[in-house]
């Protein structure tokens, strides 16, 4: 089983760098980047083929880190008044 906080571990958090969005291990490579390419057809093998310092963690890292986000999502049902 994989550990998740180990992969988390692999998201990293800089001001200085990309404007502080989350990056893989503080290379110039945002998960922004990653999950529009996935979300565009780039398949996991494509991207490590044109970021060869990427590994397959990284790109299960960027998943978690994603479902993390919308696990705490909440909808709250708001009534209109007319």
């Amino acid at each position: 089983m994989i550990n998740h906080s180990t992969l988390l571990d692999r998201i990293t958090l800089n001001s200085q760098v990309m404007l502080g969005k989350p990056t893989i291990r503080g290379l110039r490579i945002t998960l922004e980047q990653i999950l529009l390419a996935l979300a565009g057809g780039v398949s996991i093998a494509e991207l490590l083929a044109d970021y060869p310092e990427l590994e397959v963690a990284d790109i299960q890292a960027v998943l978690l880190y994603a479902v993390n986000l919308v696990r705490e999502e909440q909808v709250w049902p708001i009534q209109v008044a007319i």
